[in-house]
Formats: C-alpha cells, sequence, structure tokens
C-alpha cells in the first residue's frame, strides 16, 4: 500500500519518532535541540531540581541564552542569570552569555538543521523552521523534561499551506508580508496548525526574510512556521560552518491541508500593527503622521545585517527627528560585527541613534528603552501588547525596518516609499 502524502510538519516529526505520523496523532519524538532563555530558564532548572534531574541529556545542543536582560539590569535578573551559569558548568550544557545575540537567531546561526526537532521555552522558537526542521516554543517544565531526557511529545498540527506569489513592491518587504497574513486570518487564526510557506515568492526569498516569516508564525497562533530547503538553505549553512547538515525537505505533493490561502504579494503596501493587537493592522497611508516618541529596530524578527542594511541606506546621511528617540539593536554579536564592517553602524550613530548590545532590548520591557506613560513607539519586533515594553500606559506600532527608518526620520509613522 502507498504511503499517504505529508505535509512538511507530518514528514519531519515522523522522522523524529521513527515512524509514519499524520495530522492529530500524539507521538513521542527525539529532541535534538533544546533552548531556554533567562526569563523562562531559571523556572526550568528549578522544576528539574525539584524532580531530581538535574542533566542534561544532550549538552551539546542544550543551549542557555542570555538576552532578555542582558547586561543585567538589576539583581535578580542577575541572580536569574546566575542559575543559568551554574546549571550550565553542572550538566555541560552551553551558555550564550549577554551580549552573543537573541536565542532565536543565535539557533538559526549555529545549533539547528534541517529536519531537525527543536524544543524552546520562548513562544518565537519558531524562527528555526525556516532551516525546515520542527521549532516549536513549550512552557519550562516542558522544556525542562525535554533537556533532561532528550524526548518530549507532540500531538501533530494541521496545517494551513501558505502559497505567496508576485513580486514584492518598492518599500514592501517580508515584515508587511506576515502582518498582512496575521490582519487577514487573526491573533488566533492558526491557533495549533503548522504554517507552511511556499510559492515563487517564497523560493526567491532570501534566508533573512524566511526567518522573519517563521518567526511571527506563532502571532497567528501558529504551533510552527515551517518552509521546504533548498540551495539558499544549503547556501545559509555552509556559511555557518554547517554545510554537512544540509537535508533535502520537501512536502509530498497530495499532502493534505486543513486551509490554503494565497497571497499576492505584488498587490500589498507597506503594512503597520496598531496597538494592542498583531492582528490590528492598517495600511501605513491610513495612519500616516501618527506622532511617534521612540523608533526600535532590531529584535528576533528584524535585527539581522539585511534589515539593518535596508535601514542604514535610508537613514544615510539623515538624522533623526529631534522628538523621537532611535534605539538600534543587532540580533547577534555576528551581525553588529558585520554591520561595524559595512559601515551600517557608524551611519545609524551619525543618524542619533543609540546602539545596544546584541540582544532582545527594549521588546519584552525588562530592559532598556522602556516607554514614558502615553508614548508611542514604532518597533520592528514582533509584538505590541499592552505592557510589552515595560509600560501598561505605552502604545507599540509594528512595522519593517524601512518604515520605522522613514519614521524614525519624521518624528511620525510615515510611508517607507518617501524616502527610499
Amino acid at each position: 500500500m502507498a504511503k499517504k502524502p505529508q505535509t512538511l510538519a507530518e514528514k519531519i516529526i515522523s522522522g523524529r519518532a521513527g515512524k509514519d505520523v499524520y495530522a492529530g496523532d500524539i507521538t513521542l519524538v527525539d529532541v535534538d535541540v533544546t533552548a531556554v532563555q533567562d526569563g523562562t530558564g531559571p523556572l526550568a532548572v528549578q522544576q528539574l531540581e525539584k524532580m531530581n534531574l538535574v542533566q542534561a541529556a544532550n549538552p551539546e545542543r542544550t543551549v542557555l541564552f542570555i538576552d532578555h536582560a542582558a547586561p543585567s539590569p538589576q539583581k535578580d535578573l542577575s541572580n536569574a542569570h546566575q542559575i543559568l551559569r551554574t546549571f550550565s558548568k553542572k550538566t555541560g550544557a552551553q551558555l550564550s552569555e549577554a551580549g552573543e545575540g537573541v536565542c532565536h537567531q543565535r539557533l538559526v546561526e549555529t545549533y539547528v538543521n534541517p529536519g531537525e526537532v527543536l524544543i524552546g521555552a520562548d513562544s518565537h522558537t519558531c524562527t528555526s523552521g525556516a532551516l525546515g526542521a520542527f521549532s516549536t516554543g513549550m512552557g519550562s517544565t516542558d522544556v525542562a523534561v525535554g533537556i533532561a531526557l532528550g524526548k518530549t511529545w507532540f500531538r501533530v498540527p494541521e496545517t494551513f499551506r501558505v502559497n505567496v506569489t508576485g513580486t514584492f513592491p518598492k518599500g514592501v518587504y517580508a515584515k508587511d508580508l506576515i502582518l498582512h497574513l496575521i490582519g487577514l486570518i487573526g491573533a488566533d487564526g492558526a491557533t495549533y496548525k503548522a504554517l507552511e510557506f511556499g510559492g515563487e515568492t517564497v523560493e526567491n526569498m532570501t534566508m533573512s526574510e524566511r526567518f522573519t516569516l517563521a518567526n511571527m508564525a506563532v502571532e497567528a497562533g501558529a504551533k510552527a512556521g515551517l518552509f521546504e530547503t533548498d540551495e539558499k538553505t544549503r547556501a545559509y549553512l555552509k556559511e555557518h560552518g554547517r554545510g554537512d547538515k544540509y537535508k533535502e525537505i520537501k512536502a509530498d505533493k497530495g499532502a493534505t491541508y486543513e486551509r490554503v490561502i494565497d497571497i499576492d504579494v505584488s498587490k500589498l503596501q507597506p503594512t503597520i500593527s496598531k496597538p494592542h493587537t498583531v492582528d490590528n493592522t492598517a495600511i501605513v497611508t491610513e495612519i500616516e503622521g501618527t506622532k511617534i516618541d521612540q523608533v526600535f529596530i532590531g529584535t528576533c524578527t528584524n535585527g539581522r545585517i539585511d534589515d539593518l542594511e535596508i535601514a542604514a541606506k535610508i537613514l544615510n546621511g539623515k538624522k533623526r527627528h529631534p522628538d523621537t528617540r532611535l534605539i538600534v539593536v543587532p540580533a547577534s554579536k555576528d551581525v553588529f560585527l558585520e554591520a561595524v564592517q559595512k559601515g551600517y553602524i557608524e551611519t545609524f550613530i551619525k543618524a542619533g541613534a543609540i546602539i545596544m548590545a546584541p540582544g532582545c532590548g527594549p521588546c519584552v520591557g525588562v530592559h532598556e528603552g522602556a516607554l514614558a506613560d502615553g508614548e508611542a513607539c514604532l518597533a520592528t519586533q514582533n509584538r505590541n501588547f499592552q505592557g510589552r515594553m515595560g509600560n501598561t500606559e505605552g502604545f507599540i506600532y509594528l512595522g519593517s525596518p524601512a518604515t520605522a527608518a522613514a519614521t524614525a526620520i519624521y518624528g511620525v509613522i510615515t510611508d517607507p516609499r518617501k524616502v527610499i
């Protein structure tokens, strides 16, 4: 009897379960990579201590990231960091120290390969799905058990296929596409589904653009955001010293999808998420002129070198608006070094930006860059929930690096097509 065709999610999970599984099946799988960060990691360690399981089944690929508050701004967070450092020494788990970068960027740069399973105690773990891995966020306790035993369980998700066609118009980017998709299906429109991205436009995307889409899959409620592997995947892995880890991962023709969504990017315009939900979207021209007190360029969504290049080209020779602060945070140390070498950091500084150490920066609201009461920020991050940047009285808009850079110049939400 012929094998039933499989989606990407079904195929990858089957590979780690050791048997063919399909949407709705509950299965035990081997975990390749486990990750925690300084917000969720201490709880995971404490849970292992309670279970008398202070161990790492695969220490070389168990990674503890200090990125959310790095360097630490206060003593209780310093104590949390110390818990991770101690666990690393006890178990041999890998420690990504303050200044190394955001966990999701570091994971794709160094640790995750096609066909693997990554579980992380952070919702945006789905970023690594752009490498053809089943990567998903879980609670601290679930990840703790995965760290100790090297296994976890899944209910295999149903899949939405997102077919993307057309050519991006001037001023429109992958960030605009994912905001458009989330606005289309809603913040809970893909709850516990896998979003499988494909089509000619996806095939032509850079890895950086794919990471942006995968990163924000969870903002539609998705369990994972997945991409087939191709020569661009292979080149990315080779560039980062893992060329031998390349594996072809393709969905089967005839696979069963719960829903198919077709998007022609040639019809898109620069898009914004308005406070206080990601699916509260609008095209930039509808809210152009809204006063912005702070612009933040960076994060695991849009802090890669391609993103910094887009912003630097717009800001080159220009100054931020005197009433608008500009914060730039490279996603990793490698990105930071490349941005220095290419002159982007100098461009940002001359434009009046504050450059922070690689990490999450203001995104989660436990570090520098918190908003004052009533202030508005336009950020390239992935969430704009009330209180997200450290103040429930603040307002967060989400946009592309181009929209952010244009807004920094004029001090109000600005259509990037005016400056590109």
